[in-house]
């Protein structure tokens, strides 16, 4: 078996620079099951006999490893679920919830938020390997870099794109200082050989135009342009009450306003994975009692049980949609994967509107724009838009980590 049976020619690129090259960071950017992920995990593996080696020679009997993630199930899902699919490695925590292998004790810090700065602290390490460093608080990151002050110690990072500005992209990929010693590598869709050429083409087809495709298939750090929704077709998916066919379940999104509109949209799925906006009910300056009738109202036409995903930001309102019997539920908010979930069923074709149905989604959904400097839709012209997010991300919301598709990934 030769190299090219094991590695794509990015990877062994990222391998012989592992091996040859002097730096401080690596760090490996760019597309979605692109196999980034894959060779920074075989780096991690380097990283920790190379730590036991140093720390042998050096006469340390407690050498340490930062592993750093988002939170501590991405760290189980890229990493430590990957070891043992991918090298039949088994990591086990102790009852500090520290890893170990080779001799090296692995300390876990999550990123996703300044709390990480805790498990950051107080010790030094021989290097890190920071999975989903886009991710990662700036805070937290630095803490980490910090901590990496062990004789030869080096930080490994991956990363899918963010916008331009995020630091990751600002003050380490494009730095160019040479006391920095950053080595960064873009992945392409492309670069992953192993994957079959036709599964390629199919998430290329699924992934919506603009800033998603760019990130996600190209592996370029950009923001939105324009509209959100790019791949929204009023004159195809617009249809009459008469063009709905035999819907399986119903579900609700609900975003509440007074000052600004609230908002309930009803969905309905058809059997083949198409979804459809069948109501919208949009008022302004209503108080509960007034969401609550809507709500009862739309239990009586689709059923007791239809579930009403909730806007979690007013906890005396869905306390008082429970009290009146209705099943609701608090959204997970997560902006750009619910933006992005919805642009993949419009982009797909299989998102539909009844025209009979709406009040406003129209007019907003032509004024949901991009901010520039967030990289984030605009907070403008969004009580649809975030009512049709909470519904659709939230009763589709997949769970399952996705795992590259090939023998050796």
């Amino acid at each position: 078996m030769s190299m090219n049976d094991l590695l794509t020619t990015k990877q062994q690129e990222v391998l012989h620079s592992y091996l040859a090259d002097d730096y401080k960071m690596m760090i490996l950017t760019g597309a979605i099951r692109s196999g980034k992920t894959f060779i920074d995990n075989l780096l991690f593996l380097y990283e920790l006999r190379r730590t036991a080696e140093s720390a042998k020679k050096r006469g340390k009997i407690h050498p340490q490893y930062i592993l750093a993630g988002a939170s501590s199930g991405s760290i189980q899902n890229n990493v430590i679920n990957s070891l043992r699919n991918q090298f039949g490695i088994e990591l086990s925590p102790d009852r500090h919830n520290h890893f170990h292998l080779y001799g090296v004790d692995i300390i876990p810090v999550y990123t996703q938020s300044i709390r990480g700065l805790s498990g950051a602290r107080g010790f030094d390490s021989n290097g890190a390997y920071i999975n989903e460093a886009s991710l990662a608080n700036q805070f937290v990151f630095q803490e980490i870099l910090n901590r990496c002050s062990e004789p030869g110690a080096r930080i490994i990072c991956d990363t899918n794109p963010d916008q331009p500005q995020h630091f990751l992209k600002t003050d380490y990929i494009d730095n160019e200082k040479p006391g920095l010693k950053t080595k960064s590598f873009r992945f392409t869709i492309d670069d992953n050989t192993f994957l079959a050429p036709d599964y390629i083409q199919q998430i290329k087809a699924a992934t919506p135009t603009g800033m998603f495709y760019d990130r996600n298939i190209l592996g370029l750090w950009v923001s939105g342009d324009g509209l959100v929704y790019r791949d929204f077709d009023k004159n195809r998916m617009v249809i009459q009450q008469s063009q709905v066919p035999n819907i399986v379940k119903y579900y609700c999104g609900v975003d509440w306003g007074f000052e600004h509109k609230g908002v309930i949209t009803v969905w309905g799925d058809d059997s083949k994975g198409n979804i459809y906006m069948l109501e919208e009910h949009t008022s302004q300056f209503k108080y509960i009692d007034y969401w609550v009738k809507v709500a009862n109202k739309i239990r009586d036409k689709y059923g007791k049980g239809i579930t009403f995903w909730v806007d979690s930001a007013r906890p005396d309102n869905y306390s008082e949609f429970l009290r009146a019997g209705i099943n609701a539920r608090n959204a997970d908010k997560a902006r750009m994967a619910g933006v992005e979930r919805v642009s993949e069923y419009m982009k797909q074709c299989k998102f539909f509107a009844v025209k009979d149905g709406m009040d406003q989604f129209l007019n907003e959904v032509y004024q949901y724009v991009w901010d520039e400097n967030t990289g984030e839709p605009k907070k403008e012209n969004d009580d649809v838009m975030d009512s049709m997010r909470y519904a659709i991300f939230n009763e589709h919301k997949e769970n399952t980590t996705q795992f590259l598709n090939s023998k050796y990934f």
